[in-house]
């Protein structure tokens, strides 16, 4: 299923609300990193899924990223990765990207999916479940 089967958004109600663990729509997370080349990008990418940490993983085109570093204002070329997972994974895929990441101080943020296709979310909670008998990423 890619993204682009989205389809229609709906709303999942209040985050607070107890029933939030079983709704996917308040659980999924859409988790941002950037690499310095091609290859990078693609090896973080089929790290991330090979380890079931995450569901789907966009490699976007380069982008030129301008930022502060070290007191100097920097430039550089980076690959863009979108990343959809849960919030149960997050620990581990925040680990796996720091890990095979070769930034010292890596980008990696996640932001909460407030709505979405529910047949989308649900996929992406079901192919982001440990695999059954444990998971060493977990």
């Amino acid at each position: 299923m890619s993204d682009g089967e989205m389809g229609g958004t709906g709303g999942t109600g209040d985050p607070g609300d107890p029933g939030a663990a079983d709704d996917p729509g308040r659980t999924m997370l859409l988790v941002m990193t950037a690499l310095p080349d091609a290859e990078a990008a693609a090896r973080v990418a089929r790290a991330v899924l090979a380890s079931r940490l995450a569901a789907c993983v966009n490699r976007l085109a380069p982008c030129e990223s301008e930022y502060w570093w070290r007191g100097q204002l920097e430039t550089a070329s980076e690959w863009p990765l979108l990343i959809k997972t849960t919030r149960d994974r997050y620990a581990a895929l925040e680990a796996a990207i720091r890990q095979a990441h070769p930034y010292e101080v890596p980008e990696i943020v996640a932001l909460p999916v407030a709505a979405g296709f529910a047949p989308y979310l649900a996929w992406v909670a079901a192919e982001t479940r440990p695999a059954a008998g444990g998971d060493t990423q977990a």
